[in-house]
């Protein structure tokens, strides 16, 4: 909502600051901000649809919804935001013009960049709750929360792509060339091209079915055995349904002495275990097998 409210405005003092100076990094950054603008309400809209309630056509729920809405963010932003900017900027560059009224321009943009600051602030304190000490790399390459990554990447973009747009119209105003309009808008083009692709890649992940990381995949393994019941665990599948919701599928090594009722009740604790180690083990399937000798079933066949 901070980056929604923080894009709309910055993107109508664009368009304003366009039509006076005619600037076409000016012209990009405020198609940019529409797009940024497009892909907050995408999002909004994607975690609404992930709420609907489980139903006979979707057992597992909706919750996948935020990837798919997230990979459409990545497309939005490749294809309005950063080929618009490609080719206006090639469009400059061939074809200059001077940058009238410079000064409404730098206004803007000083304006923008307090703007889309104050949203990376916030985006930023949000995403340390879950960042856990983890790399910015390595949060956004792991994290099963699109709307974060998608944010944290767009208003960086952002407040690089203002930078990009500075150095422009400077660069135009000083030297009376239109040229560097036109490569302030092409470096422009190019950001919002390389963060749509790391979107995209990032959102394919989750949309094929990633699984829990080495972290939770250990802890799950830990907690499932109690060393009485539960011997040891056979083979472990995991598949995340949704931001929040982890598919947990489990082959769990028992004696072959024990009674039924004891192992159901070792299966039920298993999974009391299990989702406090890991609370977003929301489904949990154990399958009570004897451990027998030789060697343990590959990942394909077991």
């Amino acid at each position: 909502m901070a980056a929604l409210g923080a894009n709309m405005g910055i993107a109508v003092s664009k368009f304003v600051a366009y039509a006076f100076t005619g600037s076409a990094s000016m012209l990009a950054e405020g198609v940019h901000s529409v797009a940024d603008s497009g892909n907050q309400v995408l999002l909004l809209i994607g975690g609404k649809q992930a709420r609907k309630k489980a139903d006979d056509e979707h057992p597992f729920g909706y919750g996948r919804e935020r990837f798919v809405y997230a990979f459409i963010v990545s497309v939005v932003l490749f294809s309005l935001g950063g080929l618009f900017a490609l080719y206006e900027g090639w469009h400059k560059v061939t074809h200059p013009e001077k940058v009238e009224s410079w000064y409404w321009a730098v206004g803007v943009l000083l304006f923008a960049v307090v703007m889309e600051g104050m949203s990376f602030r916030t985006a930023i304190r949000e995403s340390n709750h879950l960042r856990e000490g983890r790399s910015w790399a390595g949060f956004i390459r792991h994290a099963t929360t699109p709307e974060l990554p998608v944010v944290l990447l767009e208003d960086f973009g952002a407040l690089i792509g203002l930078c990009f747009a500075l150095f422009g119209v400077g660069m135009a105003v000083v030297t009376d060339n239109g040229r560097w309009d036109g490569i302030g808008t092409l470096g422009i083009g190019a950001l919002l091209v390389c963060i749509a692709v790391i979107l995209a890649v990032e959102m394919k992940s989750l949309l094929v079915g990633e699984g829990a990381g080495k972290h939770d995949v250990a802890a799950i393994r830990t907690a499932a055995v109690d060393g009485e019941t539960v011997t040891d665990v056979i083979h472990l599948r995991t598949m995340y349904l949704g931001p929040e919701e982890l598919l947990v599928a489990m082959k769990i090594a028992v004696d072959h002495d024990e009674t039924a009722e004891h192992i159901a009740q070792a299966i039920d604790a298993a999974e009391l275990r299990i989702r406090e180690a890991v609370p977003e083990a929301r489904l949990i399937y154990l399958e009570p097998d004897i451990r027998r000798p030789g060697p343990l079933p590959s990942p394909t066949t077991g």
